[in-house]
């Protein structure tokens, strides 16, 4: 079967439309960067769009998730503001965090992301505490804790995993394995094993998949939603997937040779988005008219976020201490 054969023509123009936003949002960061106006460092996801709009069109608004400092795509997919994110990169009193927060401390309570950070590891035991609250509230939500395969190295993301099993939590795992910690590929960090083989140990189920196949991703998370939902426990989901641009900044890093061109250069020629577009074209879901007119309305909403950043007034000091802690 064809993957991404029961996602549905409506389904598979949400994950397009969901991608190409979060390109386009990604590049005109890296395009208006060097103006130095966001005095924050940036950690962009060009490259790995699928997992975010796959995991997240899985979702409901109910459901809570937790990132880390690549988070710009699981933010913009859960829903999140987009004026207040471009604000909040500005450190401006509109955006999401108020202004003091930045690119790695976005958060957003009203469609459940409820934030990340760029402290490795650290998010993943928040998870686990939403999950286990969702749980005692039986409330149906599940939480999703969004990670990289360097994060699988962290002993307190294996904390979180042991809890989960034990309390089965309705919670998901999602590691994006973009093979890469910084600059030191998974080969030189760990052992010729699959991340989702050692996670399987702790009894659950687990699944791995291409991470630039927006369609596969939507069908694993949802499967894995479910269960979570009928009270069955954790899923760990390992999506493989690359990133463009270098670790920390908007701009191309090929200079540094810690990958090679033609690596690379296999990655590009997978693109998401470019090769969901052509299936939709293909399969008479889109027509070049449509694909237009879609990417003019986001073009448009992405220039005038940038109006409202610029035009936010900065963060008063009389709300210093405001947002040190959540309501």
């Amino acid at each position: 079967m064809k993957t991404g054969a029961s996602v549905t023509p409506g389904e598979l123009l949400a994950l397009y439309r969901s991608m190409f936003r979060i390109r386009r949002i990604e590049e005109s960061l890296a395009a208006r960067y060097a103006d130095q106006e966001m005095r924050c460092p940036v950690h962009l996801c060009v490259g790995q769009e699928a997992v975010s709009a796959g995991v997240c069109l899985a979702l409901s608004r109910t459901d809570t998730v937790y990132s880390n400092h690549r988070a710009h795509g699981h933010y913009l997919a859960k829903g999140g503001d987009l004026n207040a994110f471009v604000a909040e990169l500005y450190g401006k009193a509109g955006g999401c965090a108020g202004g003091f927060g930045g690119s790695m401390h976005l958060m957003d309570k009203r469609v459940g992301f409820l934030g990340c950070t760029p402290i490795v590891g650290s998010t993943v035991p928040l998870a686990a505490g939403s999950a286990w609250a969702h749980m005692l509230r039986k409330n149906q939500s599940v939480a999703i804790a969004f990670f990289g395969d360097g994060c699988f190295e962290e002993g307190v993301t294996h904390e979180a995993m042991n809890l989960a099993a034990l309390k089965k939590l309705p919670l998901l795992f999602v590691c994006e394995n973009n093979l890469f910690s910084v600059y030191t590929p998974l080969k030189e960090r760990q052992p010729d094993r699959p991340i989702h083989e050692v996670a399987k140990a702790h009894g659950w189920g687990v699944h791995a998949g291409d991470g630039n196949d927006a369609a596969g991703v939507f069908e694993a998370t949802r499967r894995a939603v479910a269960w979570a939902r009928e009270g069955r426990g954790p899923q760990f989901l390992e999506f493989f997937t690359y990133r463009w641009l270098e670790h920390c900044g908007p701009n191309y890093d090929d200079h540094l040779s810690y990958r090679s061109e033609r690596e690379f250069g296999q990655w590009k020629e997978r693109c998401p988005v470019v090769s969901l577009e052509r299936r939709l074209l293909d399969e008479k879901i889109l027509d070049p008219k449509m694909t237009q007119e879609m990417k003019t309305e986001i073009e448009c909403e992405i220039q005038a976020a940038f109006r409202f950043a610029l035009l936010s007034p900065p963060p008063s000091a009389e709300n210093l201490r405001q947002r040190v802690y959540a309501d």
